[in-house]
């Protein structure tokens, strides 16, 4: 039985750790959506297109895993395309926190969603967009922690 499932986030950028929770629930669940959504509280690096030129890139070959943009609530793209089921990465306590924070919301906003915690692989629990964005802005190698075209992205938009 196939569940299309959600894991929504900015991706600014996506990291194999993001590539990687994205993978596993799109085999656990049949059909995943990876929706790239703003987020109030950060300013990205990368603009809503090329974020998902990324995605897309990355998961070309994948075809359980598609990937789409919203803006607005996260709830209010789960009830217009009747969607219930969000996965979210935790790396830690810290995460678990937050996501418990946003599961509410969302099942208050979406009564019918259910949010199903994923945990990061070890290789993973500490890698962030934010600290592959500040590596790569004083020129670490962070090839080991992002897709090739995410790797090729960040080294184009920062040597400018």
């Amino acid at each position: 039985m196939t569940i299309a499932a959600v894991y929504a986030g900015t991706f600014d950028p996506v990291t194999l750790g993001h590539a990687d929770i994205a993978r596993r629930a799109a085999r656990a669940f049949g059909a995943l959506v990876v929706l790239v959504i703003p987020n109030g509280n950060k300013q990205p690096l990368f603009s809503l297109a090329e974020r998902v030129a990324l995605l897309k890139e990355t998961f070309k070959d994948e075809p359980l895993i598609r990937v789409e943009q919203a803006e607005g609530l996260l709830a209010d793209y789960l009830k217009k395309n009747n969607l219930h089921i969000l996965v979210r990465g935790v790396r830690g306590a810290a995460d678990m926190e937050h996501e418990l924070t946003n599961a509410y919301y969302n099942k208050l906003f979406c009564p019918g969603a259910e949010t199903v915690f994923f945990p990061a692989r070890p290789e993973y629990a500490f890698l962030s967009s934010s600290a592959v964005r500040e590596a790569a802005g004083y020129g670490g190698d962070i090839s080991s922690l992002v897709p090739p075209c995410v790797a090729r992205a960040l080294k184009d938009k920062l040597n400018k």
